[in-house]
């Protein structure tokens, strides 16, 4: 994917700042451990959107997967750790993610509330894929670059998994100007935040 493709694919408005893949190289041990936690949460995120709106066939059935499927990912990485000597270290604050969060409609009615979940859901899949893609690009470690081209081929289906479910369930326009807004948002995000190389977003 070129920089065309991520805005066409992906649809975020801001491509990560080429800094960062040559931070992160440097700081393999903390990228490694924020990466496990990382999909440690995107497991536990679908459980509890599971657990929220069981009444929702169509969701249970698509995200069921999805947790094992991450919880995969979660194993993998602390695999990588454990291989390279490396230890699973503290889960630190998110500031991306709780910033996100701090997007959600808080009032508004329940389907509003549902759209901005799954939504949040598919940004953070975007970013994630858009950063593997750097990392499978441009780290030195060739084993890594392939390692991360198989998590960015992963995410980029995540993404749309989470906006085919908000269509199925939210008025197609409804869904499409909000995720239009949200774009904005992370764009504004992406914008102000530091580069740092110890962290996937």
């Amino acid at each position: 994917m070129n920089e065309a493709d991520v805005k066409n694919i992906l649809g975020l408005q801001l491509p990560t700042d080429p800094r960062w893949v040559d931070l992160a190289s440097m700081s393999l041990e903390n990228i490694l451990t924020d990466h496990a936690y990382c999909e440690q949460k995107a497991a536990t995120t679908c459980i509890t959107l599971i657990q929220r709106y069981s009444d929702k066939e169509k969701l249970v059935t698509e995200l069921a997967p999805i947790v094992t499927e991450e919880w995969g990912h979660f194993r993998l990485v602390l695999s990588e750790l454990q291989k390279r000597g490396l230890a699973l270290g503290k889960q630190r604050k998110d500031i991306y993610v709780n910033k996100l969060l701090e997007f959600q409609k808080k009032g508004g009615s329940p389907e509003e509330r549902f759209l901005d979940q799954l939504l949040t859901m598919a940004l953070i899949e975007a970013r994630s894929c858009e950063r593997f893609k750097r990392l499978s690009e441009g780290l030195d470690d060739a084993y890594l670059r392939k390692f991360y081209r198989r998590f960015m081929e992963s995410e980029a289906g995540h993404y749309t998994l989470f906006i085919d479910l908000a269509e199925t369930y939210i008025d197609k326009e409804k869904v499409r100007k909000r995720w239009a807004e949200w774009l904005d948002y992370e764009a504004e995000i992406m914008q102000g935040a530091e580069v740092r190389g110890d962290r996937i977003h």
